[in-house]
């Protein structure tokens, strides 16, 4: 064997020695570790009565949709107390999807899928707009271009009945047409997108087992 070969295979040798040192000094990360900016920021201290939540300053959660102190942060916070799981960011990207799959639903007047998502009020108005079309033999044609604008307009929390209402502003874009029976356009128009503003309320109550949040009314 020459000596080139020898060097290499004892140089091999220490570097795997090496290896295997460093891996018993330093160790493995596995799953999260916390960053040195988490673990500055206000965090639980535990008390004989479990945790104890230690003053952070405004949840950002809620300040970054309604200012600090309004009527509608008192309630988003009382909400988060009772639902510590619930975040506003989080609904409002629910609302987002939310608010193109139910106004799309009915703009095709196909509405028996998001019935779950209606309070029967709601659907029953949603449902008497449906039927008048099918009446008068009107064919629907629409097709979602986005949300423009999304703004949290207001949020109402009852601590007894646990019962919640959040408002979000909705500025969406869509494409709407209907058709008469003879195939003319009698409404709308198939190649220029619309804009439409609504303002949508929905409900739940919070800690329920049941996570889906119904839309309970309208407006423009």
């Amino acid at each position: 064997m020459s000596n080139a070969v020898i060097q290499l295979i004892v140089l091999a040798a220490i570097a795997i020695f090496l290896i295997l040192r460093l891996k018993n000094v330093l160790g493995t990360r596995d799953g999260f570790e916390k960053s040195d900016q988490l673990e500055a920021a206000p965090a639980a201290r535990s008390t004989r009565r479990g945790f104890e939540v230690i003053e952070g300053g405004q949840d950002r959660d809620i300040t970054d949709h309604v200012a600090e102190g309004t009527d509608a942060a008192v309630a988003l916070a009382a909400m988060k107390r009772a639902e510590p799981s619930f975040g506003v960011t989080d609904f409002l990207q629910g609302a987002r999807g939310a608010y193109e799959m139910i106004l799309m639903a009915f703009e095709r007047s196909d509405i028996a899928p998001v019935r779950p998502f209606l309070a029967p009020e709601v659907y029953a108005a949603f449902d008497e707009v449906v039927q008048a079309r099918a009446r008068q033999g009107l064919t629907m044609q629409a097709e979602f271009i986005g949300v423009r604008e999304l703004t949290l307009a207001g949020a109402e929390y009852d601590a007894k009945s646990r019962e919640a209402e959040i408002s979000v502003r909705f500025l969406g874009e869509l494409i709407s047409a209907a058709r008469d029976s003879a195939g003319q356009i009698v409404e709308g128009d198939p190649k220029s997108a619309r804009k439409q503003r609504d303002t949508w309320t929905f409900a739940r109550k919070m800690g329920a087992k049941d996570p889906n949040w119904q839309l309970v009314a309208t407006s423009a």
